[in-house]
């Protein structure tokens, strides 16, 4: 199969050295792709959100499958766009990417099948939400309802913290994505994620996941789009597994099918896990990044067949197969991120024979005269996986060390929940 991965970061490393090493691969290209990513595939310049763009280039390149990596193409109905022109992909539509591109759509979803969430209510203008933080209190969480790039939620410990977000939304600091914004209910307990392949009916459990999205170490300082992740995550148990797949998941996709929308693509449920239950804090469309680091670094090869069994509408005739082991990685960032960060800082990698068992994915690196250099905030994922949660995090942290980067910094604390 000659296949197409759009992206640019470290999921996108991850999802094309994991189907690289599939025999069904014959070609694989990335576009944009990154210095990384080069060392594997073919990296190709295209306008990702440009759906004739991309079915144009498929034509050229005789593509087979087209796997969307980021947000921005599903929201611009690339997927869409594809499927038309007779094109196998992996993703869902525009509409059906909803579930992430909109906060309100999702609450909506979540109301109409019952799905168990924090109560919500959405705003269009300041002086309203101002009066619903007053009414309400806080802890509470404002959500700018479309895509912020990760950026977009406040988790409020006060009033005047969730009126300040109320006020960056709506003053323009999240673009069009903050025209609107959701206010919702604090939930505790412990997040994580889960990760299922649907296939427009049927749905497949792939794996679980727990993100670090505070900057500092102890979680915190401010959000990030992810500090690192491990897989499998212990708090999500069978039995919390099986009340997500009958209360959120599986009602999700059968409301989306009633709507006319199927879902087809990776659905990524954000949980809160409180008094041995879940609640649905959000939805993804796509993989997580890091969380796609560590699911493929478990999966493997079987991630291309998965894949393709799900863009084909096939789930009903695969499974997944685990092995007894962990993975975690640390995401290596310019320092000042996730506020201002300095580009171009040079980057020495260690010579280290990569493996099934350690990975150092790019985020954020181009080649530059031969030179390799950080061109985003989040940059390096260094991956390592183990028998024990605690043998992974050693080879992980065994690679951020080795690397010469002065320019960057990593949390030294991916991990301590389940360690």
């Amino acid at each position: 199969m000659n296949i197409l991965i759009l992206g640019g970061g470290g999921r996108e490393h991850a999802l094309a050295w994991a189907i690289r090493q599939n025999p069904k691969c014959d070609r694989l290209i990335v576009a944009p792709g990154n210095a990384g990513i080069a060392g594997i595939a073919r990296c190709a310049e295209l306008a990702i959100t440009d759906g004739a763009a991309v079915v144009g280039f498929c034509e050229e390149n005789a593509i087979d499958l087209v796997v969307i990596g980021p947000e921005a193409p599903l929201a611009a109905g690339v997927a869409d766009a594809l499927r038309a022109a007779g094109i196998l992909a992996f993703g869902p539509s525009a509409a059906a990417a909803q579930l992430e591109a909109s906060k309100s759509f999702t609450k909506e979803i979540c109301d109409a099948c019952g799905a168990p969430t924090a109560a919500w209510a959405r705003f269009t203008d300041a002086a309203a939400a101002r009066d619903h933080i007053a009414r309400v209190g806080a802890p509470i969480v404002v959500k700018a309802d479309g895509l912020a790039a990760g950026k977009g939620v406040t988790v409020a410990m006060t009033e005047a913290e969730a009126v300040a977000a109320v006020d960056a939304a709506f003053g323009g600091a999240f673009g069009e994505a903050g025209a609107e914004v959701v206010i919702e209910e604090f939930m505790a307990g412990e997040e994580a994620s889960f990760f299922v392949l649907v296939d427009g009916t049927n749905c497949l459990p792939i794996g679980t996941a727990q993100d670090h999205k505070r900057v500092g170490e102890g979680d915190s300082g401010p959000n990030t789009g992810g500090m690192g992740a491990y897989s499998p995550a212990p708090v999500l148990t069978a039995a919390i597994q099986a009340q997500v797949m009958a209360e959120i998941v599986e009602p999700t996709v059968a409301e989306m099918a009633r709507r006319g929308t199927p879902f087809q693509g990776v659905l990524y449920a954000g949980l809160m896990i409180a008094d041995g239950r879940a609640r649905l804090v959000e939805y993804n469309a796509r993989f997580g990044d890091p969380e796609a680091q560590v699911l493929m670094m478990r999966l493997g090869a079987q991630a291309l067949d998965l894949i393709q069994a799900c863009a084909e509408g096939r789930l009903d005739s695969v499974t997944a197969n685990w092995a007894e082991d962990h993975a975690l990685t640390v995401v290596l960032a310019a320092n000042g991120y996730p506020g201002d960060y300095e580009k171009g800082t040079a980057i020495r990698l260690p010579e280290l024979t990569e493996s099934s068992s350690r990975m150092i994915f790019h985020a954020g690196t181009a080649l530059r005269d031969g030179q390799l250099v950080a061109t985003g905030g989040r940059v390096l994922n260094a991956t390592g996986r183990g028998a024990t949660l605690a043998e992974a995090r050693d080879a992980a942290y065994a690679l951020a060390e080795a690397v010469d980067w002065p320019g960057g910094f990593y949390r030294r604390d991916i991990g301590w929940r389940a360690l």
